[in-house]
């Protein structure tokens, strides 16, 4: 039993790898985008780049363990409820590791993570979904070929509900 111990200790240890921090900075964020991306600009706590053409944002902040991959997609006004809504069904079947948001009347594609548990993987493949998302919003409104089961069927029209409106007390 005593001659199993460290078999068990070295297959622990093993398996435990990838759930140990990955100790994420910003120098390895810049260095990791900058292998991918057209082009880069740092600036503060963000990092600006294109990416297959498309524009994107790194934001992070060390202190708080937090980092976001975003992309402005198109404003708010321009849309209808139906692109809205399908851009939800999305965030649950086909927008995997990131979501479509709505900040400052403007629709983004948002992959955001703490920062220090992030590993080089991760990172890159953040930053393909961010773009993907983007590019096949209004269509696919996908991250990456996989789809979760469910219903997954996007509305093509709809009829307006009159909202609510709530009273001050």
């Amino acid at each position: 039993m005593y001659r199993l111990l460290p078999f068990v200790l070295l297959f622990f240890f093993l398996c435990t790898q990838n759930m140990i921090a990955q100790d994420m900075n910003p120098a390895k964020l810049r260095a990791l985008i900058a292998q991918v991306a057209d082009t880069t600009e740092a600036q503060g706590n963000s990092i600006r780049f294109i990416y297959k053409g498309t524009f994107l944002v790194c934001v992070y902040d060390e202190n708080a363990n937090r980092m976001r991959i975003i992309t402005p997609i198109v404003e708010r006004e321009q849309l209808g409820e139906e692109e809205l809504l399908n851009a939800l069904v999305a965030n649950f079947h086909s927008a995997l590791d990131v979501k479509y948001a709505l900040s400052d009347e403007i629709i983004w594609s948002v992959f955001i993570h703490p920062l220090k548990e992030l590993s080089k993987h991760q990172v890159l493949d953040a930053i393909d979904q961010v773009y993907s998302a983007s590019a096949t919003f209004g269509t696919t409104f996908s991250s990456t070929d996989l789809v979760f089961p469910g219903n997954t069927r996007k509305r093509d029209s709809i009829t307006p509900k009159k909202l609510i409106k709530k009273q001050k007390i």
